[in-house]
């Protein structure tokens, strides 16, 4: 084992990554620093989750509700893998919340970090995002009036509301061609983004590390 190592390490360096990324020192902190690395993990129950139940959710008008209600309530530990995708996705909005507020209220988001906070609030607009795209897809009386309204909110924007309202509906009124819309928008354009700056904000918190708690000023 420890010859594959070496010859791993010759030709990759990995020793060098892996002391980068978790013997790196870190200032003496409390469990509020531990929200990032808890939204990180409901962000992974989010897409083992939901790649299980696209396998089979069928995004259209007439199959939407019943593909979803079959995974409830026939498909084996559907109802388990529906409600951590379900939960999960409050949980995981609360926690970036906190998160980004921890920054906040510590000023974590001043030099050197200023990118690492500008890509963490990108990174709570994507959460947002799976929320309101997500809401839709078990095409539910609940969720079809409350996409209706999401939708309207963003037509009344000055200057941009109509075209904004016409590219989220895929039209005038909420239809099949909105839930595909929703469906792309939720498993592929958002995970890609999510994905590409979860990279980028990882990489910007291991360059410049973790800031310590203030202190008082006595």
């Amino acid at each position: 084992m420890a010859r594959f190592g070496n010859w791993l390490e010759e030709r990759s360096g990995w020793n060098a990554v892996w002391e980068t990324i978790f013997l790196r020192k870190i200032p003496k902190v409390n469990w509020f620093y531990t929200l990032g690395s808890a939204t990180l993990f409901v962000a992974l129950n989010q897409g083992i989750t939901g790649i299980l139940m696209s396998l089979y959710y069928v995004p259209s008008p007439d199959h939407a509700w019943n593909s979803v209600n079959y995974i409830t309530n026939e498909l084996a530990f559907g109802w388990l893998i529906r409600g951590l995708h379900h939960w999960g996705a409050s949980a995981m909005v609360v926690l970036a919340v906190l998160h980004m507020l921890r920054v906040f209220l510590m000023g974590a988001y001043k030099y050197p970090r200023e990118i690492t906070w500008v890509t963490g609030l990108v990174l709570l607009l994507l959460t947002l995002g799976f929320g309101f795209t997500g809401y839709l897809l078990p095409w539910d009386q609940k969720a079809y009036w409350a996409t209706t309204v999401g939708t309207r909110i963003a037509g009344v924007t000055p200057w941009i509301g109509d075209f904004l309202l016409r590219v989220m509906r895929g039209g005038e009124e909420l239809s099949a061609v909105t839930l595909a819309r929703f469906f792309g928008v939720h498993v592929w354009v958002l995970p890609a983004l999510l994905i590409l700056f979860v990279g980028v904000h990882l990489y910007l918190v291991i360059r410049n590390g973790i800031s310590a708690p203030p202190k008082r000023s006595e």
